[in-house]
């Protein structure tokens, strides 16, 4: 199936490039209103209805009609003079909150897309009177704005809101501030814009710049990349389908995730293709370009199928997991790998048919051979042991990091002081820190009966006692007195580690203790949230990562056909993993003092590091098995290995981890982009061009047990169509 997709787009390119230039306006266009229909960002959404602040959610909207896509906004009313707020204040403060509560924000519109394929988020937000400071420094409103914080149409809204509340305040006599959720993403992204541009741009230039050092040819830096773009576009685009399709919800930050991953592996796929497709116009200067294509692309396809299928089969075994933005990310990555695969296999292969030559033109690469790979080469098949001892020795020193390490379910702390982050201090210097996002217990009757405030007065002062616990709010209930909600303010910010432990132990036994016969009671709000992420994340790691190391090794046996070597490959990219994890902890936890790494990191880095650290592994074993099929020494055939490889590799693995490394310019992700680049090029590097060349030069053909391959009369007959001719001179290109 392989040698016919690729034969078919080698033989018909213009047919395949148009298909997909077709896909790519359809899909790309329907991509963002697609995404924006199937993401939330509420994080208890993900939560199974077994975990306790799940179960407190479904009350909330269920009883007390909460609004799952509602996002509360807290802005701060003061005077401009510094002085207490007066009765004649406050009645201002309410007329003008009344007058904003009446008019519909609209949302700002952009020039750069089609208005019907952006959702209108246009609303009139409801706003009522939230706390007045006990010294009456200022009175809180919250506001209620409907959608997913990291909508770009929401957050327009934010801006127009705060904008118009700002005037209108002024014109008062009064200042403002804004904080939460949405305040604070708007302002941390407003920080960050330039950032975020000036960084994408580098990274872009930077893979351009890679390509025409490497391969001396501007069209085989910019139109492959095109390609890898394009196919990313329409892959988003199926994720988006796919999702509205099977009702799954995807995480706020998925998109943007895929788009790296695609991005670096897209060109990982497309490198292995050039460099193996230039060895062979090299070796064959006389055959056909599209002939030479279709051999090229039918051999490389199928080491690029595995690669893909291990990725593919490493997230999906996310689906196992319980937490929900773990459960929606695998098949999200999937699906958009598939794609990618196929593009890969199609469009790539149809560039190559339809450019030939021509695609490294004006470059005279065609007529060089590789020196500094070459010598590489033979120093690992030369010295393969003391190799072997620097890498492992490396790898051995970064994961000694995992001493001591702690995970941290916050959701980041960008240190930018922002005016969202200056409003909250503000708040927390005269009340509880909570105030703004409070924890809040859920009573429901069970027998039918009717709750009363009263009946749950010796539940509210047992909350009252609890240490962290800096005030409890009255008894609220619902419109039959089927449910009552009581909130708390802790003294502990919400996002917290100490937050968490408070609900989780404290606050849980209090409430066990002291809920009436009758009822059942509990715990939400995001403290509670993150609490019960943390028991579902420990449950999904125990489950998930020996589920994925399985599967990897399932794929690797049957691509290798052998016993042995799937064993060291496993055995190389968990170390990897260990080295790569333990260096982010060395970093940010022991060095930068952070809470610990985040709690998602473990799960992601180990799929990222293994799954796509094995793309490198299959590509650098699968040239040596087909080298070793060759006559002469195993550490011979190793050597030519390497030779051939090491470019592609080493290329491919900075590509990666540049396109990772954008991910730090986007505000919390810091850890994940130094964690990711430093786990692809410590996989490519490392792992790939050291470690397991070194193992293969020391076990020999053993490495293939117990189907060693026997070197064939005269070489391996494909091998020997693309062999090297001899030259006497060899002219440097690396």
């Amino acid at each position: 199936m392989i040698r016919a997709l690729t034969g078919y787009s080698t033989r018909h390119p213009w047919k395949i490039i148009a298909l997909w230039g077709v896909l790519g306006v359809v899909l790309i266009g329907l991509a963002p209103t697609l995404i924006a229909r199937v993401t939330q960002s509420q994080t208890g959404d993900f939560l199974p209805r077994s975990y306790d602040s799940a179960a407190a959610l479904q009350i909330a909207q269920e009883r007390f009609g909460a609004d799952p896509d509602a996002t509360t906004v807290t802005v701060l009313v003061a005077r401009t003079d510094g002085k207490a707020l007066g009765d004649a204040d406050r009645q201002r403060i309410e007329a003008e909150a009344a007058k904003l509560a009446q008019r519909r924000v609209v949302m700002p519109r952009e020039d750069d897309g089609p208005e019907f394929l952006i959702p209108d988020r246009s609303q009139t937000p409801r706003i009522v009177p939230a706390m007045t400071a006990p010294d009456r420094s200022f009175e809180l409103l919250a506001v209620q704005l409907i959608g997913n914080p990291v909508d770009k149409g929401v957050q327009g809204v934010y801006r127009a809101f705060r904008d118009a509340a700002r005037a209108q305040f002024a014109e008062a006599g009064m200042r403002t501030g804004f904080t939460g959720g949405l305040a604070g993403t708007v302002d941390t992204t407003d920080a960050h814009e330039t950032a975020a541009k000036v960084g994408s741009a580098l990274v872009m230039g930077f893979i351009v710049l890679l390509n025409v050092l490497v391969f001396r040819s501007v069209a085989a830096a910019l139109l492959p990349l095109l390609a890898v773009s394009m196919i990313g576009g329409v892959a988003v685009g199926a994720v988006g389908i796919a999702a509205l399709v099977t009702g799954r919800k995807l995480d706020a930050g998925t998109p943007g995730l895929i788009n790296v991953v695609l991005l670096g592996i897209g060109i990982d796929y497309l490198l292995f293709l050039l460099f193996r497709f230039r060895e062979h116009l090299r070796a064959r200067p006389e055959q056909p370009a599209r002939e030479a294509a279709a051999q090229v692309c039918a051999r490389v396809g199928t080491a690029i199928t595995s690669a893909a299928l291990t990725i593919v089969a490493a997230f999906a075994t996310l689906g196992l997991a319980t937490f929900g933005q773990f459960r929606s990310l695998g098949p999200a990555i999937a699906v958009a790998v598939l794609v990618m695969l196929l593009g890969s296999l199609t469009l790539l292969p149809a560039l190559l048919g339809a450019t030939g030559r021509k695609m490294f033109w004006p470059s005279r690469s065609l007529r060089r051979e590789p020196g500094r790979s070459a010598r590489f080469g033979a120093l690992v098949a030369r010295r393969p042991l003391t190799m072997l001892t620097a890498s492992v020795a490396l790898l051995a020193a970064l994961a000694a990091g995992l001493i001591g390490i702690r995970m941290d379910y916050g959701q980041g702390d960008s240190g930018d002081r922002t005016p969202a982050a200056a409003t909250a201090v503000e708040i927390s210097r005269v009340l509880p820190a909570g105030v703004s996002d409070p924890t809040s217990v859920f009573v429901t009757r069970t027998d039918g009966a009717a709750l009363t405030a009263a009946a749950l007065d010796g539940l509210s002062g047992a909350l009252t006692l609890v240490d962290g616990v800096g005030q409890v709010a009255p008894t609220v209930l619902n419109e039959d007195h089927r449910a009552a909600r009581i909130d708390l303010y802790p003294t502990a910010d919400p996002q917290s580690r100490q937050a968490r432990d408070l609900v989780s132990g404290p606050i849980r036994a209090a409430v066990a203790q002291h809920t009436p016969a009758g009822t059942t009671a509990h715990v939400g709000g995001t403290a509670a949230i993150f609490a019960d992420v943390s028991t579902a994340v420990d449950h999904d790691l125990r489950i998930v990562f020996p589920v994925a190391a399985a599967l990897i090794a399932l794929i690797l046996l049957l691509l290798l056909r052998s016993l042995l070597a799937p064993v060291v490959l496993m055995l190389s990219v968990g170390l990897g993993f260990a080295a790569t994890l333990g260096a982010a902890t060395l970093l940010f936890q022991h060095g930068l003092g952070e809470p610990g790494v985040g709690f998602t990191l473990p799960l992601v880095l180990f799929l990222f590091v293994v799954a796509l650290g094995t793309d490198y592994n299959i590509l650098i074993t699968d040239r040596i098995r087909e080298e070793m099929r060759r006559p002469g020494p195993a550490r011979a055939a190793v050597a030519r290995a390497v030779q051939h490889t090491a470019p592609a590799i080493a290329t491919a693995g900075l590509v990666l981890a540049g396109s990772f490394a954008t991910l730090a310019t986007t505000p919390g992700s810091e850890q994940v982009a130094f964690a990711m680049a430093l786990g692809i090029m410590l996989s490519a590097l490392v792992l790939s061009l050291v470690l397991v060349p070194a193992l293969a030069a020391l076990l020999g053909r053993s490495l293939w047990w117990p189907v060693r391959p026997r070197p064939a009369a005269g070489g391996d007959p494909e091998h020997r169509a693309t062999a090297p001719a001899p030259e006497p001179e060899r002219v440097t290109a690396y």
